[in-house]
């Protein structure tokens, strides 16, 4: 597979049709058309169903797709070697997260350094951010808590306690920190199944035998705190993440039982890649902790 009609096949499979993947790679839609077209002929194969405006891929093409999207990221990482003698005036690195707080830090940091790679975040849970890594579709996947997957190199990034916070009309909300046994009975509003704060908060209650009254789940950070502004119940949340808000009051709890760690994750076989390399390398230095090593 040439690398032109490589491009033209993640692309129509990234946008959806084949007009919006011509408008991606500054083609001509016949272009690129007559691109997918001779891949086809030349195989024999049907890669996409036309259907409407849009395109779909066939049960071959979503065969196709991973070993392209591999192609695709080898083909990047010879670029970011080969160009410019490897000085990263140049290049794209498409990082994941679940959330903006560590992610921008990062690329604020790394953008400072080298403002000619272009960076893009593509932000989703924690299954959508793993998924787009595996898939090639991102490159660096900026995590909380770890995971134990074949394939990926994890690096550890920092570490933050999980801290209460409740409307200030709240009966407990004239502590500034309480036991986690005063959990015991009180309404809480708890994040969907499958968030890392919320794990790591029933891993400790379990331990210590406490249990809160769930009274909702919800979905995202920003329904949460308006649902605790409301007075709903009380909520956890990393305290790194926290923000001021007069409406609510902070609450710490002792001895800081529940943590969040935020790592980074890269393919184990792409971690040499110089441009990945060079993005694990200097973010960690905004802590201070040198060259990245291995969690």
């Amino acid at each position: 597979m040439s690398s032109s009609r490589l491009r033209a096949f993640l692309a129509v499979a990234r946008h959806g049709s084949f007009s919006a993947g011509a408008r991606a790679l500054g083609l001509a839609q016949p272009t690129l058309t007559a691109q997918i077209q001779s891949l086809e002929k030349q195989h024999d194969v049907e890669l996409f169903h036309r259907r409407g405006r849009g395109s779909h891929l066939t049960p071959l093409g979503l065969a196709l797709l991973p070993i392209a999207q591999q192609l695709g990221a080898l083909e990047v990482d010879a670029f970011n070697l080969l160009h410019d003698a490897g000085k990263l005036n140049s290049g794209e690195l498409r990082i994941g997260a679940v959330g903006p707080f560590h992610v921008i830090e990062m690329v604020d940091a790394y953008h400072r350094l080298y403002p000619g790679v272009d960076l893009s975040i593509r932000v989703g849970n924690s299954a959508e951010v793993l998924a787009d890594l595996e898939s090639y579709v991102t490159d660096i996947a900026v995590l909380a808590g770890a995971r134990d997957a074949p394939g990926l190199s994890a690096i550890s990034y920092a570490s933050h306690p999980v801290i209460l916070f409740a409307p200030v009309t709240h009966p407990l909300a004239c502590h500034d920190s309480l036991p986690l046994s005063a959990l015991h009975d009180v309404p809480l509003l708890q994040r969907e199944p499958g968030s890392t704060t919320r794990a790591a908060l029933e891993a400790a209650l379990a331990e210590a035998g406490v249990k809160p009254r769930t009274v909702m789940e919800i979905g995202s950070r920003e329904a949460l705190r308006e649902a605790v502004a409301r007075g709903l119940g009380m909520g956890t949340v990393s305290e790194a993440e926290f923000i001021p808000d007069s409406r609510f009051r902070p609450i710490r709890i002792e001895g800081d039982p529940v943590r969040t760690d935020t790592y980074l994750y890269c393919l184990a076989e792409r971690r040499d890649s110089r441009l990945l390399s060079s993005f694990i390398d200097e973010v960690l230095k905004i802590r201070g902790d040198g060259p990245a090593h291995p969690a």
